[in-house]
């Protein structure tokens, strides 16, 4: 394997140009999930690899239930450094699979007790609590019904057509299951540090790809701006919102965002030309998740021959 099964734990570093770029220069929706599927394939690999690296580390400590060859010399001399690299791997291994476990379970709990808080209300697309703190987020129903819950405090201070932006934007992100993407870079970003970038660029565009389509929806971009910039003045939204879940100013620069708005609309295409910036940005996040799926998988299969050899039969 040598130091290929290293690799993957710092090629995230090609993904942080395009982390950046991809907020200014990409339609938020091929942001969203072009910076989705790098920040997946990075961790993935990433994680695999540490484990890899982890079975050699747990080879060498007496009492281990591994078969006795591996960790024969041959098993060790795959991974450099083996005897601190594959201790170290051993906690770091066990600190990834139990901060995403935690991660995933708070996300579960919070969807369910924002579920529980609503049982009271009408089965209705959207609940209005009786409250006096303006906040609003969308809440994606699993097996159950989606639904827009908004609180009367907000509803006060937004204007009719304001309400219709605020509604809409919110069904942008129970339409596009932003929730998705926002979970699965958070785990990714859990299983390597250097991914936290993309974490930050996601919960940006998401935002912006539903105020692109609230834009869309009630026909007016600063309509959509002006929703935006009372619900940032009056919300107390990082108090009052469940974690976890989108809202229409509960994430992402709000002053970008309504800049955004009060300038053209984005141009919609799918992959940006490799003559500018953002392109070769683009080119390098992809060409790194490609070498470090590459890498991983041949660390795998390595591992996987070196260890059958190394069994006794």
């Amino acid at each position: 394997m040598g130091v290929f099964v290293f690799l993957p734990l710092v090629l995230p570093l090609t993904a942080w140009p395009i982390a950046r770029l991809a907020e200014q220069h990409l339609h938020p929706r091929t942001a969203t999930r072009l910076l989705t599927g790098v920040a997946a394939v990075m961790a993935a690999c990433s994680t695999l690899c540490l484990a890899l690296v982890m079975v050699v580390g747990t080879a060498q400590l007496p009492g281990n239930p591994l078969p006795d060859g591996w960790s024969d010399p041959e098993v060790r001399a795959a991974v450099p450094y083996d005897e601190l690299a594959g201790k170290a791997a051993i906690p770091a291994l066990f600190a990834v699979l139990v901060v995403c476990g935690r991660t995933w379970w708070r996300h579960v709990r919070v969807r369910r007790r924002a579920h529980r808080a609503l049982a009271g209300l009408r089965d209705t697309e959207v609940a209005v609590l009786p409250d006096g703190a303006p906040y609003a987020y969308a809440l994606p129903g699993g097996g159950r019904r989606d639904r827009v819950v908004v609180t009367t405090g907000l509803l006060e201070c937004l204007e009719p057509a304001e309400r219709r932006a605020l509604f809409a934007h919110e069904r942008a992100h129970l339409s596009a299951r932003h929730h998705r993407f926002l979970l699965a870079v958070r785990l990714a970003a859990q299983a390597n540090p250097f991914l936290r970038p993309l974490r930050t660029a996601v919960s940006y565009t998401t935002e912006r790809w539903a105020d692109e389509d609230a834009a869309q929806t009630v026909g007016s971009r600063r309509t959509v701006a002006r929703a935006i910039g009372k619900a940032a003045l009056v919300s107390r939204a990082p108090a009052a919102t469940p974690a976890g879940l989108a809202g229409l100013a509960a994430a992402g620069p709000v002053p970008r965002r309504v800049a955004a708005l009060l300038g053209p609309a984005p141009a919609v295409r799918t992959w940006p030309s490799l003559f500018t910036s953002v392109g070769v940005a683009a080119w390098g996040a992809a060409t790194g998740a490609v070498v470090s799926a590459m890498s991983s998988a041949n660390s795998a299969v390595t591992m996987v021959l070196i260890l059958h050899a190394a069994t006794p039969l």
